[in-house]
């Protein structure tokens, strides 16, 4: 349960920077009108305005990283340590996307909602999450210990080991 955990965080932060890179490029594309980790920074540091504020680069990456790595954990608790299809992985970061811009996003007052919202800004927070969703799980996949997948020559072996553990079982002991 531990090694799914820390592949779930780690794959989620190597799909987090996946994800980062497309941000970047859409931003500079002119897409996003300010990437959502750096408002959700601005908003919980002190101040008002729309000026940079000291820290606020800092506090949105580690933000954005910490919150793509929670998700990868809950998806590599989920997948128990067995291979994960590319499709469940597209759907979850379906889901995560809907999660932050259908219900965390417009809670905290961060965006408009989703039918208020301009279409080009959700459009790519969509296709960039379909892309984290992909990258997490060929980082999970990678991150596996076991790489054959659960055949039926592997399965009748893992059933044997679970019902019957080699546990060592102590020597009798002599009286003297």
């Amino acid at each position: 349960m531990m090694r799914n955990l820390v592949n779930g965080a780690v794959g989620g932060a190597l799909a987090t920077a996946v994800y980062s890179a497309m941000l970047m490029a859409a931003d500079r594309a002119g897409l996003l009108e300010e990437p959502p980790p750096r408002r959700f920074a601005r908003m919980t540091l002190p101040g008002r305005g729309s000026r940079p504020r000291p820290g606020e680069s800092v506090l949105s990456t580690i933000a954005h990283y910490a919150f793509g790595s929670s998700c990868g954990t809950v998806l590599g608790l989920l997948s128990a340590g067995q291979r994960v299809p590319v499709p469940i992985g597209t759907a979850y970061g379906l889901l995560v996307w809907h999660f932050g811009c259908r219900g965390l996003a417009p809670s905290i007052g961060a965006y408009a909602p989703l039918p208020k919202d301009r279409p080009g800004r959700q459009a790519t927070l969509l296709a960039g999450h379909l892309l984290w969703g992909t990258a997490l799980v060929l980082a999970l996949n990678r991150l596996r210990t076991e790489r054959a997948p659960l055949t039926t020559e592997l399965a009748p072996r893992l059933r044997e080991e679970v019902r019957h553990p080699a546990i060592p079982v102590p020597e009798p002991v002599s009286a003297l």
